[in-house]
């Protein structure tokens, strides 16, 4: 096993759980997120019995899980391969978004069931955090050193343009999901009016405050 196909050298079953997510993936568009997936997924890798359970003790949902945020570290991979982080505010995320959906979120099919999945009322914690983990990664690949205020609207912000991104992708079948591209243009743009606003809502209101002090 080189370290290219085990990139975690201090785990040595990571190529085995990376070739079961990559079934899982596959499997999940038939089966969704479940318990006869990740057992047809065993019989495909001739796993012994028990051996998913091992490595994944959490069940399907733990390969979700594990699938999300090997995408992210992939994501991050790719941006700063790429030096996202020199391109202007909105190419930034809009690279983000789009290497995200475009090359690491996997069969659209299996990411409907994994949305599905997170929509569960159950499930809303888990949705909220790998949603989060998701956001953070592309800002700090971004480049992004806020640590006041900014870097929680930030998130949020990122938040709503994946998340609505992602909805249009999933039921986007124009040729190269161009559709889905001119959406992620639109929304960014949205975004830029409304933090121009914010600007100048505190410039007018920081004029105020100086002009009253100084009566």
């Amino acid at each position: 096993m080189t370290a290219e196909n085990n990139p975690n050298p201090a785990d040595p079953d990571a190529e085995l759980r990376d070739r079961l997510a990559d079934a899982m993936v596959s499997e999940a568009a038939f089966e969704g997120w479940s318990r006869a997936a990740l057992q047809a997924v065993s019989r495909q890798l001739d796993l012994p019995a028990g051996e998913a359970d091992r490595l994944f003790p959490g069940g399907a949902i733990a390969v979700l899980t594990f699938a999300s945020e090997r995408a992210d570290q992939r994501t991050v991979a790719d941006m700063e391969k790429e030096g996202v982080a020199s391109l202007k505010i909105r190419d930034r995320i809009k690279n983000a978004v789009r290497i995200r959906l475009e090359r690491h979120s996997g069969n659209r099919e299996a990411a409907r069931r994994a949305l599905a999945l997170l929509s569960l009322p159950f499930n809303a914690p888990l949705a909220m955090r790998l949603l989060y983990r998701t956001v953070d990664a592309m800002w700090y690949a971004a480049g992004d050193t806020s640590t006041d205020f900014n870097f929680y609207t930030k998130r949020a912000t990122l938040a709503g343009v994946y998340s609505s991104t992602l909805l249009y992708w999933l039921n986007d079948r124009s040729p190269g999901s161009e559709a889905t591209w001119g959406f992620l243009d639109r929304r960014i743009d949205d975004v830029m009016k409304i933090e121009k606003l914010k600007s100048q809502v505190k410039s007018w209101t920081g004029g105020s405050v100086r002009t009253a002090s100084r009566r």
